[in-house]
């Protein structure tokens, strides 16, 4: 499995949003559904990702974003999340240093909220999550200093706040003030990511049928439905930058918990980890493996594991799923190999010779070894507005120590939910 294959997943996942939202209007209710079209240009500062990274001049945007209102008596989650905006940009960036820094094209799926509604008017939360393609990467030769950006396809997200400034019938004007980011997910080293400020004006261009101060939104009963979930993961990381050919990481994991309002997915579980980098190391006897756990390689397959317990949230829309978790690693022994490969570094002595410094276990590197964290994206065969009893959904996951990548998932699974309890 490589980069590109998740590059296709997720550029499956934005048109399939793109399609799912009905962007042609086909019935008498799609007046519900307004189309509405941003353009925007956004200003901003490429922040520096390392020690001598290289200089940026203003970074500089431009995006353009096709989304829909989503006002519609059937979408229980619209209602339940006060009829967000969903849609999909498209975006262009110069990151300030053609040569060195580079361009970025990308793809976001997005889900926009006006939040704060009682007290501000006009004010709108956008986060939006998915994929880019950098044309400049780092080359321990030619770009030595830029150690963001390694792979030509990474992970993207944004999350912008919105101020309306003026309004008219057709239009109306916004500023936005907001944060991006760019990541491969731990596929290729180094992976210091790129985040970005920014600053924005944009246009949101729709013919107004029926705002939310109109529309009467039907009385959806409270509900809750207890769910049972199992998925296998196939997953793909690097080691280090001395060991980095991209190699597989193999996951299982159950969960049970609550759906509350057909919306709002809690609950937890169990995962199972096997990682191929962390056998081969232990079945290749390397450096640490020699002198410091030799006793590993009686057993490379049980040291190589993972295994843990998690707590998980997921927003429901529809057909996709909006996903994070947080788990506790119960056992992952290699990690302690792991840390001390990665957070060490290299100098050379005054006789010419090579020295390698390890990373010091300090509780830093206790925090991360415990901590793990998991977010992506998931679809649905079957819609979860119609509370399905069986489903089955994809997935695409940056799993994480803490907040820093592990490695990038593609996951499938199955979730059953049990009769659905009604309040009246």
């Amino acid at each position: 499995m490589h980069t590109r294959t998740y590059t296709n997943f997720i550029i499956t996942i934005a048109f399939a949003i793109f399609y799912q939202n009905g962007y042609s209007q086909t019935t008498a209710s799609s007046s519900n559904h307004s189309v509405f079209f941003i353009p925007e240009i956004l200003v901003g500062k490429t922040l520096e990702a390392n020690t001598d990274f290289p200089e940026t001049k203003p970074q500089k945007n431009i995006f353009f974003s096709i989304g829909r209102h989503n006002f519609k008596s059937d979408k229980e989650w619209a209602s339940r999340l006060n009829y967000p905006r969903t849609g999909i940009s498209f975006g262009y960036t110069d990151f300030g240093n053609s040569q060195k820094v580079g361009h970025a094209y990308s793809i976001l799926p997005f889900i926009e909220f006006s939040i704060l509604n009682k007290r501000v008017k006009g004010l709108n939360l956008q986060i939006g999550f998915g994929s880019s393609y950098m044309d400049t990467k780092y080359d321990v030769i030619t770009n030595e200093f830029n150690r963001a950006i390694t792979t030509k396809v990474n992970w993207s997200f944004r999350s912008f706040l919105y101020y309306d400034i003026f309004k008219t019938n057709t239009t109306d004007w916004r500023f936005g003030l907001g944060f991006l980011h760019h990541s491969n997910g731990h596929t290729n080293l180094p992976n210091q990511g790129l985040n970005s400020l920014a600053a924005s004006i944009s246009a949101k261009i729709d013919k107004k049928t029926k705002s939310e101060s109109t529309y009467k939104s039907p009385n959806f009963n409270t509900k809750s439905q207890t769910y049972f979930s199992f998925r296998f993961g196939l997953g793909e990381n690097v080691l280090s930058q001395k060991f980095d050919t991209k190699k597989e990481v193999f996951t299982v994991s159950a969960s049970a918990g609550k759906i509350l309002n057909n919306t709002f997915k809690f609950g937890g579980g169990f995962y199972y980890r096997f990682y191929e980098h962390y056998y081969d190391y232990i079945k290749n006897n390397e450096t640490l493996i020699a002198e410091q756990f030799p006793h590993y390689t009686k057993n490379p397959f049980g040291y190589a594991t993972n295994f843990g317990l998690f707590a998980t949230s997921e927003l429901l829309i529809d057909h996709f799923g909006f996903e994070l978790s947080l788990g506790l690693n119960i056992y992952k022994p290699f990690y302690k190999i792991d840390w001390q490969l990665n957070k060490g570094y290299d100098y050379e002595n005054e006789h010419g010779e090579t020295v390698e410094v390890l990373g010091e276990l300090d509780w830093y590197y206790e925090i991360k070894r415990t901590v793990s964290a998991r977010m992506g994206l998931n679809y649905y065969l079957w819609t979860t507005n119609k509370a399905p009893k069986h489903n089955v959904f994809f997935g695409a996951h940056i799993n994480a120590n803490l907040g820093q990548a592990d490695f990038t998932e593609l996951s499938v699974g199955y979730v059953h939910r049990l009769d659905l309890k009604i309040k009246d």
